[in-house]
């Protein structure tokens, strides 16, 4: 049987596919770990994320949450209509657009999110420390950032907020 050495080699040596594989791989596993940590919400992280959005931005317009976690204009909606039964967060009317609604956490969503993000910070620092010292963190935000910036770029995508 002969195998071709250069299928093999294009998955390791740091091929392109090998530093999407590597990527694809670790920010699964570290979404797992992410996951787990937020279990004890009994929640999605998608919620979760929306929860720690409005604790560090403040009250934002439903469509500008969406972009700050990747969500769909739909997916955001449903989401925050669960948090909004649960009573974690609320609309309430802009200051100048009618048409538009800012989301807000209550009191039991600002409760809920700083006590649950205060253990998943230290989950996230427990993990980032035993696998990386500070000077490799920093290198590898800079590196995903420019990997990320550059596949943006080449989509063609947000060239213009890029170059402003």
């Amino acid at each position: 049987m002969v195998i071709k050495t250069d299928k093999l080699e294009s998955l390791t040596g740091g091929s392109g596919v090998h530093v999407f594989l590597v990527l694809w791989k670790a920010a699964r596993a570290v979404e797992t770990y992410a996951q787990n940590s937020i279990s004890q919400l009994e929640m999605c992280g998608s919620d979760f994320a929306i929860l720690e959005a409005l604790l560090h931005k403040g009250p934002l317009p439903i469509n500008e949450i969406g972009k700050k976690i990747l969500l769909t204009s739909g997916s955001i909606t449903t989401a925050v209509d669960r948090l909004e039964g649960k009573g974690l967060v609320e609309r309430r009317a802009h200051g100048t657009d009618r048409r538009a609604k800012i989301v807000h956490l209550t009191k039991d969503g600002k409760k809920l999110i700083t006590r649950v993000y205060a253990d998943h910070a230290v989950d996230m620092e427990q993990l980032a420390a035993a696998s990386l010292t500070k000077k490799e963190r920093e290198l590898l935000i800079k590196l995903c950032k420019q990997i990320g910036f550059e596949a943006v770029d080449r989509l063609g995508t947000n060239r213009k907020e890029r170059s402003e």
